[in-house]
């Protein structure tokens, strides 16, 4: 099979090499997916460039980049059931703590990491399930149902952040966001009821005002450090942050007591580390979205395997319209 790898850390031209490998065989209890498309996310980029806090040399000595994927399961391992062959899945998970991820023709992995694809969601769609979708689903509703509550989703034009606008609105939450330039526009469409420049001086103000006054019961938050203040005024009594990054302020100053004074839960989230219970609630989640048609899976740009590196400067670069992919 064709499969991109790299063996060291460094910029993504130097590194990431196109090569011919066998084709894995499926163990007991996996299944063997013939993949049409790749998903590439930020955090691929951080790993294949050694970015990742305190690891200093790849944990493999030949990776296959990236997590996110759709595809055709192939065939079957012992234990699971032949009816599976032929089923369209999105995978989750594909190179977490593992050699080989989704930037090949095939991968086997564990059978419940290859979830049921809708017939009329696309293998592109599909790709961006995974990390973004999960993330998504778990910042607005991991903490229960949302209707009839208000929800602040921070960045809310970015991937993540667009995608949990529309699944707080898909599921009846008063809707605020913040974006920048365009994105307020992006962030509007989606599904926010308001939007708001995140650089404004007084955004705490405005974000209260446009609830009538009332403090809010979930942020989704792409930028914790940055907004630890702002959040702090306006999260409700016993209220959660469910926070997802902080890259603009990696080592951030909590405004402890204001928090601890409202019981204010802060929810870190890694989405590779859901426990079981979890991750079948966030997948459900997301099942039911997608069969009811409520998302709107924007994919910015797909590229062809050989372009693999291109596709990580473009992740790298930022200021993307959706997803990135890799065409298999």
């Amino acid at each position: 099979m064709r499969a991109i790898t790299y063996s060291r850390f460094g910029p993504a031209a130097k590194v990431l090499e196109l090569k011919t490998l066998d084709t894995p065989s499926p163990a007991a209890g996996e299944v063997l997916v013939r993949l049409r498309t790749s998903g590439v996310n930020p955090s691929d980029i951080r790993a294949r460039a050694g970015g990742r806090p305190g690891v200093t040399e790849p944990p493999f000595p030949v990776i296959i980049p990236h997590s996110d994927g759709a595809g055709i399961i192939d065939a079957v391992g012992a234990g699971v059931s032949q009816a599976r062959i032929s089923e369209r899945v999105w995978i989750w998970n594909g190179q977490w703590q593992r050699a080989f991820g989704t930037a090949a023709e095939y991968i086997a992995l564990p059978s419940e990491q290859a979830v049921p694809l809708p017939e009329h969601v696309s293998f592109e769609e599909g790709a961006v399930l995974g990390i973004p979708g999960l993330t998504a689903v778990h910042a607005v509703l991991g903490g229960g149902p949302v209707e009839g509550k208000t929800v602040l989703v921070s960045g809310g034009a970015g991937t993540v952040g667009r995608l949990a606008v529309q699944v707080a609105h898909a599921s009846g939450a008063h809707v605020l966001a913040t974006a920048r330039g365009e994105g307020l526009e992006v962030a509007k469409a989606a599904g926010a009821a308001e939007v708001f420049d995140y650089t404004r001086d007084d955004l705490a103000d405005a974000i209260l005002a446009a609830n009538d006054g009332r403090l809010i019961e979930r942020i989704v938050e792409v930028e914790f450090g940055m907004n630890a203040d702002t959040n702090a005024k306006v999260i409700a009594e016993r209220g959660t942050i469910a926070a997802f990054g902080s890259a603009r302020d990696m080592t951030p100053v909590m405004p402890f007591y204001p928090l601890m004074f409202k019981a204010v839960t802060i929810d870190l989230l890694l989405i590779y580390l859901l426990s079981d219970t979890e991750r079948r609630e966030a997948t459900a989640n997301l099942t039911d979205l997608l069969e009811r048609r409520t998302l709107d899976l924007k994919v910015a740009k797909v590229f062809d395997l050989p372009d693999c590196s291109a596709a990580h400067d473009m992740v790298a670069a930022g200021a993307r319209d959706g997803a990135v992919l890799l065409r298999l």
